[in-house]
């Protein structure tokens, strides 16, 4: 058990090594000071402005900004639903069909919101075409699009007196061609020198053991899955998604696919400090989701080693639905850090996991994937709360609420909530729509608690654009695709919104000198605050409903 436990400090000790100086290399190029040893990369920056024209070169308002973001977004959402529904007919289709519609609008919808739920098998329901220039195209512009976002706050948090918060096109071009495209390129590379298929070929044919004709299939897999992993994306080439041979073959693969998911999350909260110039204020958001994570992990680990179904089992442990390969502890880190940011892939299957421990993945979802969370989406969720924790600290002691200089108004604070709420009650919709629906135990592969504990942690995964599941959920439906589409779309762009005219908000204000009065947001109490505002609003929130799956199914056993 120790030695798992130091399979955990391990991990997330290279993790912050790395990531502190990836962080002030996102905050120089989000600030247009591209460093020396990038700047070979500066013509096809300049190549993509002169493609998009000469609104890549104005100053934004929120609205523009917003504008410019949706626009983009439908425009994707359409072509790569154009893209499924006749994927038969375009290059390398013949041996796929043309995805039905309401499929094709649930996973347009998935890849465009950065959540990549899949109601399908990847190596045998599309083609390379899809999966190259449909699926990792989108993992690579809707992680561009949360980190643009996530930068028009901060510039909108720094700034003084000023109603513009930057250009959307600027953003979102630095993010891919300085960020995205290079890390890829050097995953890919490290994931290929383990095993992880990289061909343009479907695969090869070959005799079994039994003498059965079998078929082996291949792929461009490499190249997908560095971006769906430093994307927080988590959308897999194949079904099994990482806990296949082809995706994730050995442990050095697992350890750099899992480091991939946290990478840039944690950069981007080094990039704040550093962008703020005031890196304790990173550092009181690092050691908050550093405490759910860490807890979070050892918890699902003495779950998955103690659990009590299988007090009779010699050592204990449940190895069920894992790749004996990576055991519990690789599997337990990979649930918790999936669920913690919102990437979604998975390297073990959670719906044979522990009661507890399949729960605090789901909880790390209903808290709405802050704790790192997705690439910019994450970190501007968690300053959403931190927001709200300012104000009510600020009204408990009567004090001012201010963070960094500038006075918290109603206006913020409306905008937070709806930040807060939005993948709450989406969530707590969702799973109140599937319980209604007639079909619903049609759906389920297990009953009782578990079947609800399925049904509750896919509604949680689509409205927190999470996309991992449960495994024993039946997603393709008409109504899940259908309802499923419409949480992600909604939860995705709404808090968007909000974030935007939260930033406006804050640029137009003066910031104020820090004086004795000022309450504190780097001393350990208001990180202790943070924390318990974080805690009261998921389990107030969600207790009750989780009573009804995985407590009572533990509580049974």
């Amino acid at each position: 058990m120790s030695g798992l436990i130091f399979q955990g400090i391990f991990f997330f000790f290279i993790l912050l090594i790395l990531a502190m100086p990836l962080g002030w290399y996102i905050k120089e190029i989000l600030q247009g000071k591209i460093p020396r040893f990038a700047r070979f990369l500066r013509p096809l920056e300049n190549l993509t402005y002169k493609i998009i024209g000469p609104t890549s070169q104005k100053e934004m308002s929120a609205k523009g900004y917003l504008f410019n973001l949706l626009s983009l977004s439908f425009f994707s959402l359409l072509l790569l639903f154009g893209l499924l529904v006749t994927q038969h007919w375009l290059p390398g289709g013949e041996n796929v069909k043309n995805m039905p519609w309401d499929l094709a609008i649930n996973t347009a919808a998935s890849f465009v919101t950065n959540t990549n739920w899949q109601a399908y098998a990847g190596e045998t329901d599309l083609s390379h075409f899809s999966q190259m220039f449909g699926l990792t195209v989108q993992n690579f512009i809707s992680a561009g699009v949360g980190v643009a976002v996530l930068a028009a706050l901060i510039r909108g948090i720094t700034q003084r007196k000023k109603k513009f918060i930057g250009n959307f096109w600027q953003d979102l071009t630095r993010s891919l061609v300085y960020l995205f495209l290079p890390l890829s390129v050097i995953f890919a590379i490290v994931l290929m020198s383990q095993g992880v298929v990289q061909s343009f070929s479907d695969g090869t044919s070959f005799t079994g053991l039994s003498g059965q004709d079998l078929f082996l299939t291949l792929g461009p897999v490499a190249s997908q899955v560095a971006i769906k992993q430093l994307g927080t994306n988590g959308g897999g080439f194949f079904a099994a998604n990482a806990a296949h041979p082809f995706e994730n073959p050995t442990i050095l693969s697992n350890f750099v696919e899992n480091m991939a998911i946290l990478l840039i999350p944690a950069a981007l909260i080094f990039a704040f400090g550093f962008w703020v110039k005031d890196w304790k204020q990173g550092r009181t958001i690092l050691i908050t989701a550093m405490i759910f994570v860490g807890l979070a992990f050892i918890g699902v680990l003495i779950n998955e080693y103690y659990g009590p179904q299988f007090a009779d089992v010699v050592g204990q442990m449940n190895l069920e639905g894992k790749e004996v390969r990576f055991g519990v502890g690789w599997s337990s880190l990979w649930a918790v850090v999936t669920t913690a940011a919102s990437n979604g892939s998975v390297n073990a299957m959670m719906d044979s996991f522990t009661p507890l421990a399949g729960a605090i993945p789901m909880f790390l979802m209903q808290l709405g994937e802050i704790i790192f969370g997705g690439v910019g989406s994450g970190l501007y969720g968690m300053l959403a709360f931190l927001l709200l924790a300012v104000f009510i600290a600020g009204l408990l002691v009567g004090r001012t609420p201010e963070y960094l200089g500038k006075k918290i108004n109603v206006f913020d604070i409306k905008m937070a909530s709806l930040v807060i709420l939005t993948p709450l009650m989406l969530t707590l919709f969702g799973a109140m729509a599937f319980v209604l629906h007639p079909d619903v135990l049609s759906w389920l592969t297990n009953a009782g608690p578990h079947g609800f504990t399925e049904l509750l942690y896919g509604a949680t995964s689509l409205a927190n654009n999470n996309g991992s599941a449960f495994s024993g959920f039946l997603a393709d439906t008409t109504f899940v695709n259908l309802l499923g589409s419409l949480m992600m779309l909604v939860t995705r762009y709404l808090p968007m919104a909000a974030i935007l005219f939260l930033a406006a908000n804050m640029s137009v204000k003066k910031q104020s000198a820090l004086s004795e009065g000022t309450l504190s947001t780097t001393s350990s109490t208001f990180i202790s605050m943070l924390v318990i505002v974080i805690l009261v609003i998921g389990a107030l929130s969600f207790l009750p409903v989780m009573a009804l799956g995985p407590l009572a199914e533990y509580f049974a056993l």
